[in-house]
């Protein structure tokens, strides 16, 4: 039984295909601003800022 909240493979596979949807359908001069508008809603329902900066700094790494 999964009890972390954690998305299995096909779930990421959605999440990417519907988020290069939205970046593809908003277009690249609002793209960062859709970005930041989600990273935003989803910090607000994760509810805990350094778990957030914890995420942030994993997503920064090997850019």
């Amino acid at each position: 039984m999964n009890t972390t909240n954690t998305l299995d493979i096909a779930g990421l596979e959605t999440v990417y295909d519907q988020l290069a949807t939205a970046i593809d359908t908003v277009g690249a001069e609002k793209s960062e601003l859709l970005l930041v508008k989600l990273a935003l809603l989803a910090a607000n329902e994760l509810g805990n800022a350094g778990r957030f900066a914890e995420m942030l700094a994993a997503a920064q790494r090997d850019l």
